[in-house]
């Protein structure tokens, strides 16, 4: 009987945004737009850091790696929600919601941990000059880059399992616009506490630990830059990290919402629908100019390539 429940379900609908047709297609352009925006902006800041030797360091290895995570994490969600709304087919297939909630969860988990490694290599940077060639070298570098997606391929492996051993009885509408976590487990018809606090223990210290490791390096790399001599290395120092700062702070915070607190994604779930727009689809997009805009050494690596390319003087 347990096994009926379980193919009984072939597809899931998801209803997140569910509203007039008008704002269906201003939604899809959005989401489209966003995208577009998501993979141009990262593909170039991924040639840049490649074409120019100076940023061959790494803080622009890490960098380069977020910006192609950033491309898949945005490609799970994002294109196949813009033709949801568009063309107004909602459903999605069993097996989808499943390969969709692994690489979500796969990639989110990834950009988590790349945030806390971005967050040490500043900090050595900056509060341990003199050992940061020693400290960082390239095989700790790749090496946390691996860790990273070795810790996201453990957390949505479990919460995977976990989510699709559940029996789904006739209850198909996903109140999301893509097969998140909290969404897909509450639309089940067995009983979700085990999942509710899997979900938790494995998301919680993640979540804890990898925020934690970012605001400690944040606080030591913040005192370091304040005793400071000169005005001018104070300022060189802090403009690197204001733009780290700024996608910290929006990531986690979205984050924080919606798995660190149990139950408050799915009590209100518009409000959970467009706190996940932010992390899925904003924050991807964001960060290539977020790093760019506030990077004296990224701005001139791209004004020397558009040079050689003919299209300044």
């Amino acid at each position: 009987a347990r096994m009926e429940n379980h193919t009984r379900i072939s597809e899931f609908i998801l209803v997140g945004f569910k509203s007039h047709p008008g704002s269906q297609v201003l939604l899809s352009v959005l989401f489209s737009t966003m995208y577009f925006v998501t993979v141009v902006g990262n593909i170039c800041m991924i040639l840049i850091i490649r074409m120019e030797p100076k940023l061959h360091t790494p803080m622009y290895f890490f960098l380069g790696n977020l910006s192609t995570l950033d491309i898949c994490y945005s490609s799970v969600i994002t294109p196949r929600a813009a033709l949801a709304f568009l063309l107004g087919r909602r459903s999605i297939s069993y097996a989808g919601c499943a390969s969709q909630m692994f690489f979500f969860s796969l990639f989110g988990t990834t950009e988590a941990f790349f945030l806390a490694v971005m967050a040490y290599d500043r900090f050595t940077a900056i509060c341990n000059p003199l050992l940061y060639q020693v400290v960082m070298s390239r095989r700790l570098c790749v090496l946390m880059v691996v860790g990273s997606y070795l810790s996201g391929c453990i957390n949505c492996t479990i919460q995977t399992g976990f989510t699709f051993s559940l029996s789904f009885c006739g209850h198909r509408e996903i109140k999301h616009f893509f097969c998140e976590v909290a969404a897909v487990i509450h639309t089940s018809c067995s009983n979700t506490l085990v999942n509710e606090l899997v979900m938790l223990a494995v998301c919680g210290p993640i979540i804890v630990g990898t925020a934690l490791v970012v605001f400690v390096s944040y606080g030591y790399i913040i005192v370091t830059i304040i005793q400071m001599p000169s005005a001018e290395s104070r300022h060189k120092a802090f403009s690197t990290c204001s733009s780290h700062m700024v996608t910290i702070c929006l990531f986690f915070g979205t984050v924080f919402f919606m798995y660190a607190q149990p139950g408050a994604a799915s009590s209100s779930p518009s409000k959970s629908n467009i706190i996940s727009i932010f992390y899925t689809v904003v924050i991807p997009m964001l960060n290539p100019f977020i790093y760019t805009l506030r990077n004296r050494e990224v701005k001139g690596a791209l004004k020397k390539q558009l040079k050689r390319k003919g299209f300044f003087k």
